[in-house]
């Protein structure tokens, strides 16, 4: 790919494209059209997600990470498993709505097994049902992505002592989707179906593309282990 496609201005006016798809079919197109460039251009922004939820689940797993199976949910190329395989998890089952970023997940050699679903569309798959050691979801929590009531599945899919580790951005477009989620979060603690393990906020979480911010939002990982 030329130097001159990966450019700041050029990843913006991608990213803000994706803002106009309204529909589930034209967020999907979205993502089979920028699925080959996608890796290069949130380099470009500097989209430190992957990395922060994989040292948080690192920082606090105990168990054997070579037999641990972890659900990466929104899975994309596969930067979350990428991320999490230098800390010594070897085993990733990847769900994501779009073929074309299942395509190129395939082709890392990450995965032993991918599916294509629509997150909030369709729930996951009912064999999954208490699964997995390790569910994440990192960069689909979050205004025009998938619906908060995601979370919960994640939390079946895991099995009782397992983690599930989300991430939100805390900018401004997406602070009412945070409100909401963070709520379903607490929720889900008073019912017992798990309990909070770690909240980290982190200031520079990528660099902003939005008109009304400048230099980098923040952003939020959380780290929940199922009772």
């Amino acid at each position: 790919m030329s130097a001159v496609t990966n450019t700041f201005e050029n990843v913006k006016a991608v990213i803000l494209s994706a803002h106009k798809s309204t529909t589930v079919r034209e967020k999907v197109n979205f993502y089979n059209s920028w699925a080959e460039n996608y890796d290069q251009d949130v380099a470009v922004l500097d989209y430190r997600a992957p990395s922060l939820a994989a040292n948080s689940i690192s920082s606090n797993f105990r168990g054997d990470r070579e037999a641990a199976v972890v659900l990466d949910v929104a899975c994309g190329t596969g930067l979350v498993a990428k991320q999490l395989k230098r800390h010594g998890f070897t085993q990733f089952v990847g769900i994501d709505g779009s073929e074309a970023m299942l395509d190129l997940a395939r082709e890392s050699g990450l995965y032993q097994d991918v599916k294509q679903s629509m997150l909030g569309e369709e729930p996951l798959p009912v064999q999954w049902a208490g699964s997995f050691d390790v569910a994440v979801i990192v960069g689909a929590l979050s205004v025009g992505q998938v619906p908060v009531g995601v979370v919960r599945e994640l939390c079946k899919s895991t099995k009782p002592g397992g983690y599930v580790c989300m991430t939100t951005r805390s900018n401004r477009d997406n602070l009412e989707y945070k409100g909401t989620l963070e709520h379903e979060l607490k929720q889900m603690e008073e019912e017992g179906l798990w309990s909070c393990v770690e909240v980290t906020e982190v200031e520079e979480w990528e660099k902003a593309v939005s008109e009304q911010e400048d230099g980098y939002i923040s952003g939020t990982v959380y780290l929940y282990k199922k009772l």
